[in-house]
Formats: structure tokens, C-alpha cells, sequence
């Protein structure tokens, strides 16, 4: 190996360790998370409603936050009337506005006509202590007692079959959307992942943390190449596919956390394919 590729490699090794991602998250609100799904699932079991390409947000009774713990400095008006009582949802702009959603979420000082297109989409009510078949009702009860079209409940709907779900997969990514979520009818709302949530896409995807640039060659000489990026597990790979030219000149800066699509694991744990998606502003936790 070329000598200034040798050192390269020990000054990348020698970076130190991110912080991990409980030390990150420790004032995050203890949410529900989501499991991938797998066919064999016992689908008569569960819920199913549309994915929304959003930001998760999580109202505690009193304050809007996002799932990492981070204050949402929504307008006034946005939260006016909302109960005393926990609202888990999706701060969402519609399909194919998740630059939108993350945009207007993410602002200290509230943007009111960005905020007048966005909508919380609430899914769960996390302080109520039935089964989600039991929550369901009390929650499109409280939503519709509110009466504010921008907070609307998730609607909800059986199916029977993989092939039915599939096939409703398939519809909701073709009119846009970004996939399914199952909710076991039966279970309680409990924080962490599990498959009471199941979430259901046409590819896998998730986050990791960027730890440096890497040079590019060839067309890419002169700005970066790709990302070297630190997965929640601590384990790093070279993240190089999916950037256009505009990524590579202006790169996701270190330190922040930016979604991949890939398609399996190596036997390490590794992903296979993997592809860069997009930056994530606020810190994952699904």
C-alpha cells in the first residue's frame, strides 16, 4: 500500500470515539420504536396506516419536542388547546416535502406561513394505559374534540394478507409516500423497539454519525469522496454512493447524522450497498 495512504488510514483509526448515542439522547422522551418487518408476521394482529415522511414529534402535555429531546419552537397558535395529556406523531409537510417538515421543525424562531403548511399527524397516546385496540378510539376522540385541521389522527385499517399488504406497499410508494407502519392492536404502549411497531418499506434504511471526509480521485479530485460514517453499534464504514455533485462540494458536516439505504448486512454487521440518502438535522432513535 501507497505510504500516504498507509498514514491515512492510522490518522483515521486514531480519531476518537463519538459519544455514544444513549450519552446523546439522554433527555430524548421515552418513545415507541419500530422493528423492520419480516413476512410471517401474524398480520390479523395489527393496525396498518401510511408512513410519514416527517419528524417524529412526541408532546408531553405541555411542550413539543422532537424524538431526540429537542424543544420544536412551533408558533403559538400550533399548540393552543392541546391537552394536558401525552400526543406521539409526525410533524409532517405532505409527501415528498421531508425537507420541508425537518426545515420548519428544526428553527429557533418559528417561520408562521412554513408552519401553516405543516400538520401533526398524532398515531399514539402514550400516557393512556389500554391496548392500542383500546387507545385508538380515545385518541381520534381527543383529535377530533380539538378541531384544528392541522392535528389530525393517523388513520388506521386492518389487512389480511402479505400479499394485500404488498400490494397496499406498492400503491402508497407509487402515489408518494414512504411506506406502511403495523401496530399490534393488543399491545401496550412501551417504550423501545419491538415488534408492537413494525415498519414497513420498499428498502432498509437508517442512520449514522459523520466522523470525517475522505479525499476524492479521479472526478472527484479536489472535494470529497466519501463520508467516513459511525454507526450506533460504533462500528464505521466509507460511505461513498449516493452524493451528487452538489453532496461532494458541500458535504454533511462532522458530527452530524445522515440517512443510508442499503440492501442486507455483511456477516460483520456491516451494511451491503449501502447508499447515502439524505442529512437527518435532528439525532435518530428508530
Amino acid at each position: 500500500m501507497h505510504r500516504r495512504s498507509c498514514l491515512a488510514l492510522l490518522a483515521l483509526a486514531a480519531l476518537p470515539a463519538l459519544p455514544t448515542q444513549a450519552a446523546l439522547a439522554a433527555d430524548a422522551p421515552a418513545l415507541l420504536l419500530a422493528q423492520v418487518y419480516r413476512p410471517g408476521l401474524p398480520l390479523q394482529d395489527y393496525w396498518v396506516s401510511e408512513k410519514y415522511d416527517g419528524v417524529r414529534g412526541f408532546w408531553d402535555g405541555r411542550t413539543l419536542r422532537t424524538r431526540g429531546g429537542e424543544t420544536v419552537a412551533a408558533p403559538a397558535w400550533f399548540t393552543a388547546g392541546w391537552p394536558e395529556v401525552p400526543m406521539d406523531g409526525e410533524l409532517w409537510a405532505g409527501r415528498g416535502r421531508f425537507s420541508h417538515a425537518q426545515s420548519t421543525a428544526r428553527q429557533q424562531q418559528p417561520d408562521d406561513a412554513a408552519w401553516r403548511l405543516m400538520r401533526f399527524m398524532v398515531f399514539d397516546l402514550p400516557g393512556d394505559k389500554g391496548t392500542f385496540d383500546q387507545r385508538l378510539p380515545a385518541l381520534n376522540a381527543l383529535v377530533e374534540g380539538l378541531g384544528q385541521p392541522w392535528v389530525q389522527a393517523v388513520p388506521q385499517k386492518r389487512i389480511a394478507s402479505d400479499a394485500a399488504l404488498q400490494a397496499l406497499l406498492h400503491r402508497t410508494v407509487r402515489a408518494g409516500g414512504e411506506g406502511l407502519m403495523l401496530h399490534r392492536g393488543a399491545s401496550l404502549y412501551r417504550a423501545g423497539r419491538s415488534d408492537d411497531l413494525i415498519k414497513v418499506k420498499t428498502h432498509e434504511d437508517t442512520e449514522a454519525r459523520v466522523v470525517a471526509h475522505l479525499p476524492g480521485k479521479g472526478r472527484h479530485a479536489g472535494r470529497m469522496g466519501a463520508l467516513l460514517v459511525e454507526m450506533p453499534s460504533g462500528q464505521r464504514f466509507r460511505l461513498g454512493a449516493g452524493f451528487s455533485d452538489a453532496d461532494r462540494e458541500r458535504p454533511p458536516p462532522v458530527g452530524s447524522w445522515v440517512t443510508y439505504r442499503f440492501r442486507g448486512t455483511h456477516d460483520g454487521g456491516l451494511p451491503r450497498f449501502a447508499s447515502f440518502e439524505r442529512v437527518r438535522e435532528e439525532m435518530p432513535a428508530r
